[in-house]
């Protein structure tokens, strides 16, 4: 877990005497000169290193960079500091990855254009913004979506959560086809509660071209982003995005195309005295109350599954993510109410083996 760090200056320009000692060049600039008020935070050492510079300029490739901001997130306390010069440098470059970047690219001299992008880029990161936002997009299982504070930014295990939904839809289009008699192809109807950038619902309306999304969520910047992903992958004509809080007044509101086979939820589901040791990056730019799942970190998830059995088919399922510590927790409140006609069916493990997804299922009557 990251540790929250403290502001840092802003970097204005490649020509720090760092960058001459990690790339061993003589004393010049790389594009101008620049005051000491101006660098980011260096120990005495590095700082006892700045000399003049000379107007001629000096090439500098992207492996030139990435070495240099590498070492300029690290002396200011910025986790994950090789990545994070890596993605920004691959994000100018207009590649995914800098691993995916070939010879001639690496080593091929940057334009003036070029590292003038990475220094903004990078002032940013070095104010510790996420990576995610700092480049504006992220891809999400095989999306590319766009990414803006305070939108709550789309964890790698919730692709996890994704599969098990088409995993359980291929299963019962399987089960199905077994029938001696026929039966009409699956249109199956998702409801996703929490929407964000709307990671979770896109991704399932391309894995299942059948299907159809409502996705809500309580905060606009969330359905502006998700309706915006939406218009850009071409989905808006298969998704329905609500404003709308989830109350247990909210059946009627999300029952627009009758009642739905799937919930699909990532709630806030952080426990509440846990939030202030969340990392810096996430306490200073994403939308808190899509973490905070209240004093038990179950707030939203007793209302999702309060509202379940009026939202479902007969055998619908839900899908939840959770913390680990709420697998039992959940067993436990359904048991203590019954009238609600839902079981746990499965837990699920994360890819660090931790108990993370819930398949919950209804019960006909």
């Amino acid at each position: 877990m990251w540790k929250p760090g403290t502001d840092f200056r802003t970097m204005k320009c490649l020509t720090h005497p760092l960058l001459r000692r990690l790339l061993d060049l003589s004393p010049q600039c790389v594009l101008g000169g620049l005051s000491q008020s101006e660098c980011p935070i260096l120990s005495p050492k590095q700082s006892s290193l700045r000399q003049s510079c000379s107007t001629r300029p000096r090439l500098v490739t992207a492996t030139d960079v990435v070495k240099y901001w590498q070492k300029v997130f690290e002396t200011n306390g910025i986790p994950e500091a090789r990545e994070s010069s890596e993605y920004i440098l691959a994000f100018v470059l207009g590649a995914k990855t800098f691993q995916s970047l070939n010879s001639k690219s690496l080593h091929t001299p940057l334009t003036a254009a070029q590292q003038e992008q990475i220094q903004q880029l990078s002032n940013k990161r070095l104010e510790r913004m996420p990576v995610q936002y700092v480049l504006g997009e992220w891809d999400f299982q095989d999306l590319t979506l766009k990414m803006r504070p305070p939108v709550f930014i789309p964890r790698p295990e919730t692709e996890d959560l994704v599969s098990l939904v088409v995993e359980e839809e291929s299963q019962k289009c399987e089960k199905n086809s077994g029938l001696c008699f026929p039966v009409s192809v699956s249109h199956p109807v998702i409801l996703e509660i929490g929407c964000g950038s709307g990671a979770i619902a896109l991704s399932l309306l391309c894995k299942l071209p059948q299907s159809r999304v409502i996705a809500v969520d309580k905060e606009k910047a969330a359905v502006d982003l998700t309706r915006e992903n939406a218009h850009r992958l071409q989905l808006q004509e298969r998704i329905h995005i609500l404003h709308h809080d989830v109350s247990y007044n909210s059946a009627k509101q999300l029952l627009l195309w009758g009642p739905t086979d799937f919930i699909v939820s990532n709630p806030p589901y952080v426990f509440h005295e846990d939030m202030a040791s969340l990392d810096a990056e996430i306490l200073r730019y994403e939308d808190l109350d899509a973490l905070d799942g209240g004093d038990d970190g179950m707030r939203v998830i007793k209302t999702i599954l309060a509202l379940a059995p009026s939202l479902l088919k007969d055998s619908g399922s839900v899908f939840l993510e959770v913390d680990p510590k709420h697998p039992n927790m959940v067993e436990n409140w359904l048991q203590a109410h019954p009238n609600l006609l839902l079981v746990l069916r499965a837990i699920h493990k994360d890819f660090c083996g931790k108990p993370r997804f819930l398949h919950i299922q209804k019960q006909s009557r």
